[in-house]
Formats: structure tokens, sequence, C-alpha cells
């Protein structure tokens, strides 16, 4: 399997994050994809660059503002006098106007942002735009023939919507895959996101659409994060309707529990035949993590990567959360080698 990766990640450091009402040095730092780097090489994996893409590539999955606004927000926030890294003071809450873009920085970040932990820092937009061609080439070298490939994306992106970011997430890595499949003819795509917490961004890129079918096992929403959507009555809407699968958990879930909605899920994927398949990669399911409600071991990574190579669908790996740094990159090769020996 081919494994991509951009060195870039490193210039999106620094800041702080508000978790669960205290400022705190970011969970989501450049050790997490160097760890994982360093696992994948020693367990034998080929390692390559990203390809170089137009920032109009973007455009298939999120607003042209949107882009726009990431890609020159710290420069603004300096142009005012500002310093250091970026965190939104206000939203549009209920009550509150929507459909207008305030012209002033510390408004247009709190329009585009949905929560105070996702900073911004100089080097922001440079390793997002990276992850995104880490994910865009992995869809391209399955659209060429490739059976697999594997984007070690940093910053992740399931959270990002399109026209929003949160969570860590800027650009949404695993939705600019599938549309990249879907333009190279891949008629029908699934996402199947395995992260502890839900990918809100990609159900909102895809909740209209029947090409792109998004399933999500995740930490329910009346506890966890994202909190405000990954409900199972959520199913799409308009010609997306019955395209979006949530299977929402309770805290503490154990493989037992996980894998027989692992099963249901994959049964799920299967029956919508896509032609190719991406995975959002979150290993934050893993008992140790600091920020995630599951409890899996690191000796159940490899089946879970068995069972979603049963589908037998050229599949993008995407990476996403994962926060016990110590133990990442074995819980990531896990979910590889695994998915290699069952395909």
């Amino acid at each position: 399997m081919r494994v991509i990766h951009s060195a870039l990640h490193a210039r999106h450091d620094g800041g702080m994050e508000l978790h669960r009402g205290e400022l705190v040095p970011c969970f989501e730092a450049p050790a997490r994809a160097d760890l994982i780097l360093r696992a994948v090489q020693g367990a034998g994996f080929e390692v390559s660059e990203p390809r170089a893409f137009p920032a109009g590539a973007l455009q298939g999955v999120h607003d042209a503002g949107f882009v726009e606004f990431l890609r020159t927000a710290h420069a603004e926030w300096r142009a005012v006098g500002k310093q250091g890294f970026m965190l939104p003071s206000a939203f549009p809450a209920r009550g509150l106007r929507r459909d207008h873009i305030p012209s002033g920085i510390n408004g247009k970040m709190g329009y585009y942002c949905f929560d105070p932990g996702t900073p911004i820092v100089e080097g922001t937009w440079v390793a997002a735009f990276a992850s995104a061609e880490c994910a865009l080439t992995a869809a391209a070298c399955v659209a060429e023939g490739a059976r697999s490939a594997y984007a070690l994306c940093r910053p992740p992106g399931h959270h990002a919507g399109r026209a929003n970011y949160g969570g860590y997430c800027f650009l949404n890595n695993a939705a600019l895959a599938a549309q990249h499949l879907r333009d190279r003819g891949f008629r029908r795509v699934a996402v199947l996101d395995v992260d502890a917490h839900h990918g809100n961004g990609t159900q909102d890129i895809f909740w209209e659409r029947a090409d792109v079918l998004f399933v999500s096992i995740h930490g329910t929403p009346e506890t966890e994060y994202p909190y405000f959507l990954g409900y199972a009555d959520e199913r799409g809407a308009e010609a997306g309707e019955g395209f979006t699968h949530n299977f929402p958990m309770p805290h503490d879930t154990t493989w037992a529990e996980y894998s027989g909605t692992l099963d249901t899920a994959l049964d799920v994927v299967a029956e919508f035949t896509p032609d190719a398949l991406v995975v959002s990669l979150g290993v934050d399911t893993f008992e140790g993590d600091p920020i995630s409600p599951f409890a899996l071991g690191g000796d159940h990574y490899p089946l879970m990567g068995q069972r979603i190579a049963s589908l037998r669908a050229p599949t993008v790996l995407v990476q996403e959360g994962g926060y016990a740094v110590a133990e990442i990159g074995a819980n990531v090769v896990g979910v590889l080698s695994g998915f290699e020996a069952g395909h």
C-alpha cells in the first residue's frame, strides 16, 4: 500500500484550545503525524510526497469564499496588529444573523468556525492545503489502478464542512478524496468514518447527494463532540435521503459492542455496492485516548482493517484523529496491515 505524506504538516503548530471549559495546549500536534510516519516506515510501507493540485480542486466540496478566508486569515490577523494564534470569540448562534459575513477578521473567524478549539497559526493554510493534496494524491493513485492508498493527513479533515472549520479540521480530506474519485469516473463512492467523533463536515458536504454514501460510527452526541450532529435519525435530504447512516455509541464502548456495529455499518456499505471506498481513519477509539469515549485495545485494529478489506473495493484510507500519541503509530499500522492481509 502506498503511503502519501507531506512534511509541511509541521507548519501547523502551536496555539491553545478551549477543551471542556479549560484552555489547554492542543491535543492535535505535529508529533501525531511524525510517530505515524515512523511506524509505517518501520513496517515497510512505501512513503511518497503528494502531487501538486490547484487550489480550485478544493471547490468540488468547499465554498470558494471559505477557502479564501482560510488562505488569508492569519495575514488579516496580523494586519490589524494581532500576533500569535487565532481563536474566535463569538458565533452566529440561534437568534443571530447568519446571512451576512462580517468584514472584520474577528467576525469572519466566528462566522466560519464552529468551536474555540481549532486555532489558526501562521502556517495553518500551508499545512492544511498539503494535507488535502495528500488525500487527493491517494485518491489519484486508486483512480489509476492501485487497490488501496493511505493518506497520512495532518491536519485532519472530517469535521470541516462546505463552509466551516472546527474540530482541528480546516479542509475535508476524505470528502476531497471521494469527490476526486467521482470526478475520475467512479459512479458510486462510499465514505466510512470510524473516527471516535462524528464526521459532521463530511455529512454536511454530501447531505443531499445520492452518489456518495456516508456511514459513521462514533460516540453519541449526547455527551461527545461535536454534540449537535450524529444522531441515528439523520438520514440525508432531497436526493440524498437515505444515503447518510449514523451509528452513535455510548461511552466506554468496547470491541465486543463495537465489532457488531462495525459489521452492521459494513453491511450498509456493501448494499450500496460502491465502486470505491474512502475510510476516515481515526484511531482515537483506543482505550488510552485522552479525549475520546471508546475502549478498544491495540489488538483490535488489525481486526478492523481486515473487516473493512472484506468489502473488496478500491480504497483510500485518510488519517483523521488519534491522540494517544505513544500508541498512535502502532494502531494505524495495525489497521493498514490488517487491511492488506484481508484485501
